[in-house]
């Protein structure tokens, strides 16, 4: 029996909603299999795979699968003064808004946005440690999701890595013997952002290090701006307690900090290098700063970030809108949905942020595991299994998505 024509099975696909090509490409794969009837499937997949908005019910605050911070930016198809300095007509900076904004609100003297939080690392340490040594504790050598490993970043600037101390204890002699015995460039502290060292350590304070002369370069990772979090009327949950941030860190005698902006700042993928104006300034001129370089879109995004905190404004930013909301209100939100059974639930920060730290919450039980029909849901809702049930935080739920979890769950049980 001879295969059907490939444009003959695509037009069979024309119900499915994606372009002519993609569904050609479908069918072609299938009859290449000899398998025609797995065209729809294949086109399916591919449809599935597009980039969607997804009701998270998992409890993760900051889910990397899920994009991290939720963030919502809009705006009409224009032209901006991306460049442009309005006021002489003559090229500007990218960075004169978001970037400065962002700076004032951590008390920087300035700051810099690169496209995520490992270029900011990659962007220092090439332009101010290049062919120099750069001091870091081995109990600080991590490595984060995807691969990311300082050693190999350090190797990729083409700083020099130098690692004193052990795994848990380093101390400020330690720092002193190597800076003392060669051309260091920097002191490198970067947060254990992803995991917990506990028991028998120790680790030196940024105060120390700063006096030891190298300038101090902190890699926050997850962050906060300000310890006293100016931006909420209730100041700071507990569940941030210890939590290093940008303010604090620089105060303490930090050269530079470096974080992302789809963490704890509840912005988009960004990176942001704020501390000394002039180590700023020489990052911003290193060549590969421009490779390293976000687009209009994202600092348009993260200058209405910036001036959120600026105005200390926290409900303007879903992230923290979401963290802070209180667990009577969720169970309140929980009872009236009216399905499955309202529970106490445990949310984390996620992506690195706030390791082994719990943030009660509150949610929905459903007996036996219906995660695979919740994602099959439109919108998909992403909720997860645990003893045989399935659980639906819904700290992670904005209240306008309570009807379609509701919807979600009725149609799966």
């Amino acid at each position: 029996m001879r295969p059907p024509s490939v444009d003959a099975l695509a037009r069979e696909l024309a119900d499915i909603e994606l372009p002519h090509p993609l569904l050609v490409d479908a069918a072609r794969a299938a009859i290449a299999a000899n398998d025609p009837s797995s065209a729809r499937e294949r086109a399916e997949r591919v449809r599935l795979d597009l980039l969607r908005p997804v009701v998270n019910a998992t409890g993760v605050l900051l889910h990397t699968n899920l994009g991290r911070a939720p963030l919502a930016h809009s705006q009409q198809a224009t032209y901006t003064n991306l460049e442009l300095d309005l006021r002489t007509g003559r090229r500007g900076s990218r960075q004169r808004s978001a970037a400065s904004f962002l700076a004032r609100a951590a008390g920087a003297e300035a700051a810099l946005v690169v496209n995520n939080g490992a270029a900011a690392v990659l962007l220092v340490l090439a332009a101010l440690a290049r062919d120099r040594g750069v001091v870091v504790s081995r109990g600080e050598l991590v490595e984060i999701g995807g691969g990311f490993r300082v050693p190999e970043v350090m190797v990729q600037s083409g700083a020099r890595l130098v690692e004193v101390g052990t795994t848990n204890r380093t101390h400020t002699l330690d720092y002193q013997r190597a800076v003392d015995s060669g051309d260091v460039g920097l002191v490198l502290k970067v947060h254990q952002s992803n995991y917990r060292i506990v028991g028998f350590t120790a680790a030196v304070a940024v105060g120390a290090l700063a006096a030891l002369g190298p300038p101090v370069v902190v890699d926050l990772g997850s962050g906060l701006l300000d310890a006293a979090t100016p931006w909420l009327p209730d100041g700071p949950p507990s569940w941030l307690a210890n939590e290093p941030a940008a303010r604090q860190t620089l105060e303490a005698g930090a050269a530079l900090v470096t974080f992302s902006g789809d963490k704890l700042l509840g912005g988009p993928q960004a990176g942001i290098i704020a501390g000394r104006a002039d180590l700023v300034d020489a990052c911003a001129k290193h060549p590969m700063a421009r490779a390293l370089r976000p687009g209009a879109l994202v600092l348009s995004s993260l200058q209405e970030t910036a001036l959120a905190y600026l105005r200390r404004d926290g409900d303007a930013i879903p992230f923290w809108r979401m963290a802070t909301v209180s667990v009577d209100a969720l169970r309140r939100r929980a009872e009236a949905l009216g399905v499955g059974e309202p529970v106490e639930t445990v949310a984390i920060a996620g992506a690195g942020s706030l390791p082994g730290l719990d943030i009660p919450s509150a949610g929905i039980a459903v007996d036996r595991d219906v995660t695979a029909e919740l994602r099959a849901q439109d919108p998909p809702v992403i909720a997860r299994a645990r003893d045989n049930q399935t659980l639906l935080d819904l700290r992670t739920v904005d209240p306008a998505d309570d009807a379609v979890v509701a919807k979600a769950v009725t149609a799966c049980t």
